[in-house]
């Protein structure tokens, strides 16, 4: 079987920890094992803590214009959008996917409105993954919230296109504490590689193909009066 060329694709890692740089981020320790693989295959990364930004709240693109005095969701979304690939990492509080991530949905959502030059939804043709950190029982239920979303707006979701880490319930050591032997999980790391590399493969056929046909799902040609094999007496 011969070695895929992943050099062209691009990744973005989203941390959604609560806690600002420097301060240590075990979903950060996980990130780093996909993000150290990527490294591996040539693939390009960035990696943004989203807590570190002044972002504020809301579904528009530009909250200035809604009453906010600063958003730097406009520049970061630049970054983002660059990449092939985007994996959002959050801790689990409550059984739920943090603040911060549900803030960047939220800001994801913002944009799905927008379209690509096929005139389909902006995301066509971006790949989405999860990673998720914590200390008790959730990753599936947050793992279920964010590759929906992502869905929803446009990124394609591949196989597998999620991993974690939890301990035992109750209060207890996290993903980078040494006595919890978190780095050593097979479970964790089998799909950790898994998630990366199902990653990485529909970027790459994706990105090969120029993203999806627009025959179907153009928002443009439905709002030109297109409607393909869809039969409405409407349109008839």
């Amino acid at each position: 079987m011969s070695k895929p060329d992943f050099s062209d694709v691009k990744a973005v890692y989203i941390n959604c920890t609560l806690k600002k740089s420097p301060r240590m981020s075990h979903t950060q320790g996980l990130i780093d094992v996909s993000k150290k693989i990527m490294k591996k295959e040539g693939v390009q990364v960035e990696e943004i803590r989203f807590v570190d930004h002044d972002v504020p709240p809301g579904v528009y693109p530009d909250m200035t214009e809604y009453g906010w005095e600063t958003d730097e969701w406009p520049k970061l979304f630049e970054r983002i959008f660059e990449a092939d690939i985007c994996i959002i990492g959050t801790p689990i509080w409550l059984g739920e996917k943090s603040s911060v991530a549900t803030k960047l949905i939220e800001r994801f959502y913002a944009m799905s409105g927008k379209q690509n030059d096929k005139g389909q939804y902006l995301f066509y043709g971006k790949v989405g993954g999860c990673i998720i950190t914590g200390n008790e029982d959730g990753i599936k239920h947050c793992a279920m919230s964010i590759l929906y979303a992502l869905q929803h707006i446009g990124y394609s979701i591949p196989p597998q296109a999620d991993c974690g880490w939890i301990g035992e319930a109750g209060p207890g050591p996290s993903y980078r504490d040494e006595e919890s032997g978190a780095k050593d999980n097979d479970f964790t790391n089998r799909n950790t590689t898994f998630m990366t590399y199902n990653l990485l493969h529909l970027a790459k056929m994706l990105k090969e193909n120029n993203g999806y046909s627009a025959y179907g799902n153009s928002r443009e040609e439905w709002d030109d009066g297109t409607r393909w094999n869809f039969e409405n007496p409407e349109y008839r």
